[in-house]
């Protein structure tokens, strides 16, 4: 395994194509100047003349075409920074626009506040005249109860670069100052980064080689736990505080309320899927420690393969078939977009030093999405991919439909386009190869990508989160030693006695930037609830329940998640869809069980 690369050492076609938002950088510093300066004649021109339903109109079209502006430009700085944060140049440029869209944000601030002062038949005249408007309005219109006095709301509008410091400061830790260099086992020297351990290590077939990059991993965690438990309570405070400024009892229903769900939702995705997923897991750990003949499972051994001799390898060019295959079924238009992302360079799939880790997609209003992968060419990480494509075919349908203010959904829903797609590549597989073998490895790959993903990682980084609320909305606070007896306490109580919790396991909470972007965590599983019972569906029905799945993607923000459930076919008030497919893993794993008692009988 090599040293990763620079980002000027890779190859431009395994890179993204930023010139759909920026031809150069040298347009960037006169287009953000711009930028304040728009802003600055918005206030001037609006400020103080909202008061009657033709000048919400009016000021409503202003807002957007200034939001719309600032997108690109924004979206530019961000991605150069997440491919190579040791850029100085992309690090300034980040830097720059933190301290524009300050201005910017305490500029416009005053548009909320006087919206929000006025009688709500005005509001409600405003979005009957333009029905274009009607979502925004009714959104505002949430926050009514909570909103302070206008001069406060445009001093918080000031420091809102200042409040999204931790999680820069987070990032740059991470993966700027820590420097992981090498670890050694049976006298050769192995590369370690966050990247090489998160795509390579983890699934490294060796025990010895992976349980020590493991520890050397968990060394280099542990010598800035103190720092990045600093920066996490920070954070985690300045939540709390808005909270209570603005009247809420908790946190929790304070970072609720944009997702436009009630706590018994959060509640139950988190209570339910610990304990009645937690018997399913622990077997699924069981068989992973005898396929590999470990005496000891500990958590370090939990990524392995249940065929560790069957990994099968692909090349980018062979991913993308797997896509246009398995994503046949969503029709011509879906897959055109498939087609886009690839030939006109969508994605950035070279790992290099300095780039973020794991996956994500950038989704720019007025422009196509963006895809940030590290392609380790394993047929594991072709899961990772379309899941990826499952955002940009989302927000590219919602794009197209819907306007700005309308296009995005709420954080409930968003795992749910991304993971449908992984279920219909696991859909596609299964139906299409009939080795034995290469049917376990499928569902194998479903239970440890796919579900233990979303349904594990991300849902016991939610048990956690909430944890960690709780103790913040007692009026405590939290550091690295309360962090870590937080994280094992919740690996313990879900694993059990099936995987021993070894020493770094509880370092875990250092690895995730999610705990940064308010409850995010848990929307993973509730996602793929939705996904997993629409891809069933798909599966049963054909095209009904595909025109059924394209019409919610294409509703964009217009719905609620319960709304959006019940489009396709879910509802998402019971508890009915969450237990089909916690029974839906289970099944799979006695699937798993199945196939390797046939697979060992015939050997």
């Amino acid at each position: 395994m090599d040293v990763l690369p620079l980002r000027k050492d890779v190859a431009v076609e395994e890179t993204w194509d930023l010139t759909h938002l920026l031809k150069n950088d040298a347009d960037f510093d006169p287009l953000l100047a711009q930028l304040v300066e728009d802003a600055l004649q918005f206030e001037q021109q609006f400020q103080g003349t909202i008061i009657d339903a033709q000048q919400v109109i009016a000021v409503l079209t202003a807002f957007e075409e200034l939001y719309k502006s600032i997108v690109p430009i924004g979206t530019y700085a961000s991605l150069n920074l997440q491919v190579d944060r040791t850029d100085d140049k992309a690090q300034m440029r980040a830097a720059k626009y933190s301290s524009a869209i300050s201005k910017i944000s305490s500029a416009i601030a005053f548009v909320r506040s006087e919206l929000l002062a006025l009688d709500e038949a005005i509001l409600q005249e405003a979005a009957a005249v333009n029905p274009l408007y009607q979502h925004y309005i009714a959104e505002l219109l949430k926050y009514k109860p909570y909103q302070l006095h206008p001069e406060v709301e445009k001093a918080l509008a000031a420091f809102s670069a200042t409040f999204n410091a931790p999680y820069e400061t987070y990032n740059t830790t991470k993966l700027v100052d820590m420097n992981f260099g090498e670890f050694e086992v049976n006298g050769e020297k192995h590369p370690l980064s966050f990247v090489l351990f998160e795509n390579d290590w983890e699934f490294e077939a060796n025990i010895d080689v992976r349980r020590a990059a493991f520890e050397a991993f968990s060394s280099k965690l542990r010598d800035y736990q103190h720092t990045t438990a600093q920066v996490y309570n920070t954070h985690i405070q300045q939540e709390k505080t808005m909270a209570d400024l603005r009247g809420f009892d908790s946190v929790i229903d304070y970072l609720l309320l944009n997702q436009d769900v009630d706590r018994s939702l959060y509640n139950r995705q988190i209570d339910l899927i610990t304990t009645e997923l937690a018997p399913h897991m622990r077997r699924y750990a069981k068989l992973i420690q005898q396929a590999n003949g470990i005496d000891q499972m500990t958590f370090a051994d939990l990524k392995i393969a249940l065929d560790p001799d069957y990994d099968p390898h692909v090349s980018m060019a062979e991913a993308k078939e797997y896509v246009e295959k398995a994503l046949a079924v969503m029709g011509e238009d879906y897959n055109r977009l498939m087609d886009r992302a690839f030939a006109e360079r969508w994605i950035d799939y070279a790992p290099n030093k300095g780039k973020s880790t794991g996956a994500f997609c950038s989704s720019p209003y007025g422009s196509h999405p963006y895809i940030l992968i590290s392609w380790n060419e394993r047929m594991n990480e072709v899961f990772t991919l379309i899941h990826e494509l499952g955002h940009a075919g989302h927000f590219a349908n919602a794009h197209a439909h819907q306007s700005y203010f309308n296009s995005r959904p709420s954080l409930y829903f968003i795992e749910a386009p991304s993971t449908m797609n992984e279920m219909l590549l696991a859909n596609y597989l299964l139906a299409h190869h009939d080795d034995i073998r290469f049917k376990r490895w499928v569902i194998s790959n479903i239970v440890s990508k796919t579900y233990y993903h979303n349904f594990v990682t991300h849902l016991l980084e939610a048990a956690y989160q909430r944890k960690v609320y709780e103790l913040i909305d007692a009026g405590e606070a939290v550091n690295a030693n309360s962090l870590n007896q937080l994280k094992r306490s919740v690996l313990e109580g879900f694993w059990g006695d099936a995987v021993d919790i070894s020493a770094g396991a509880e370092l875990t909470w250092m690895r995730q930037p999610h705990y940064y972007m308010g409850l995010y965590p848990y929307t993973y599983s509730a996602g793929l609830t939705i996904s997993t019972q629409v891809s069933q569906r798909i599966l049963q029905e054909g095209d009904i329940a595909v025109q059924e799945w394209l019409a919610v993607l294409q509703a964009g923000g217009t719905k609620s998640p319960v709304e959006l459930a019940q489009m396709a076919g879910v509802d998402i008030t019971t508890d009915q869809p969450l237990k089909d497919t916690i029974a839906y893993i289970g099944h799979l794993i006695d699937e798993l069980e199945r196939l390797t008692l046939e697979i060992e009988a015939a050997q």
